[in-house]
């Protein structure tokens, strides 16, 4: 911060808040009111928070914590972190994290009337940098999370098989991640159909699964606030025999990709590994890229991407989502999660085998 001449970091976030916190709430769900953050270059966090808030604010340790009653409908805390804007940074440059996969989180004529008093730029990319390379506490409970997603995958002949309904599956896969540990499911999304699927992020229909289906699913559930993100394919019965050939390809790319994966390397570098072995490098999927970044959130930066040039250092926990085609406009998915180590790259998800597993047809 000091480098780049920025008194303090104004975080708006679910994340970017809990990652200098620990403040865990699933409140966040609720859009209603805003919440801040001020990291100064000395001195501790202050957080200037709703009122409702405080008592979990205080127990993750914040000792500056100033609040006010919210909703309020003619001054949502805005005053009140203006004030507190201009006692810690008076007349400085206060960074907003910006760029992709950032917002600001608050009711666009309140950040107008904040910018009129304050002096706010961007963050120079700093808490990128920061969340990008996680710590062997975090990378811990990212591998947990795997681990609670691998065993409810592990039961999925429980809960699927030709006749059920798709909506139901989606169900009982949720109960048994939280059977299996889960704090909750942020995300699950999936897909069957004869021969592959048509896309990726459909909700659950409610047809029921048929011989020579191919079950998708694809979870993102939450650990102590991080998440994991990988995928599982299942065959209904006998599949046909481009299925059993895609999911080998895929198994192939996914491999390609973790050998490629160490320091000095670039997410660049990761996607023509995969898509060297998908499509000859030859086309770029409508997935758009072929991973990213994971932690707090399902999805973090940086993007397996042609034209992505992060460089990949240790500690970076990174998905490999190579894609395929196959006849009649289907396609297959799979998905694995790693961590960079310095020697390359280390499971964090059970990776899969080249075979389909098979369900009851």
């Amino acid at each position: 911060m000091a480098r780049n001449d920025l008194a303090a970091l104004l975080l708006t976030t679910e994340p970017e808040i809990r990652y200098f916190t620990g403040f865990l709430t699933r409140f966040w769900e609720s859009p209603t009111r805003p919440w801040f953050l001020i990291v100064p270059t000395s001195g501790a966090p202050v957080a200037v928070i709703p009122s409702i808030g405080v008592d979990l604010m205080a127990r993750c340790g914040v000792a500056d914590i100033r609040s006010w009653t919210s909703p309020d409908l003619t001054d949502d805390g805005i005053s009140l972190l203006t004030e507190t804007l201009q006692e810690l940074a008076p007349g400085g440059r206060i960074g907003v994290p910006s760029g992709h996969e950032t917002h600001v989180r608050m009711p666009m004529a309140d950040y107008q009337r904040l910018a009129s008093s304050t002096h706010l730029t961007d963050d120079k990319g700093i808490l990128r940098s920061l969340r990008m390379v996680k710590s062997e506490a975090e990378i811990a409970l990212i591998r947990q999370a795997c681990h609670i997603a691998a065993r409810a995958f592990a039961r999925v002949p429980e809960i699927a098989r030709a006749g059920v309904a798709l909506d139901q599956v989606f169900r009982d896969f949720q109960r048994l991640c939280l059977e299996e540990g889960a704090d909750w499911v942020s995300y699950l999304a999936g897909a069957s159909n004869q021969g592959g699927y048509a896309d990726v992020i459909s909700p659950a229909t409610l047809r029921p699964l048929a011989q020579g289906d191919v079950l998708m699913l694809d979870t993102g559930l939450v650990h102590q606030g991080y998440f994991c993100d990988f995928d599982r394919n299942f065959a209904v019965g006998v599949p046909s025999p481009e299925v059993p050939d895609a999911h080998a390809k895929l198994i192939e790319a996914t491999q390609a990709g973790f050998a490629a994966a160490r320091p000095g390397a670039t997410a660049a570098d990761l996607f023509h590994a995969m898509n060297a072995i998908c499509t000859g490098d030859a086309a770029v999927s409508d997935a758009g890229r072929l991973g990213h970044g994971l932690g707090m959130q399902l999805t973090e930066w940086p993007s397996l991407i042609p034209t992505d040039h992060t460089e990949l250092t240790e500690g970076m926990v990174l998905t490999l989502e190579p894609g395929v085609s196959l006849p009649g406009g289907k396609l297959m998915v799979h998905e694995e999660n790693i961590v960079i180590r310095a020697g390359g790259a280390e499971w964090l998800s059970p990776p899969s085998g080249p075979d389909i597993l098979v369900l009851e047809g």
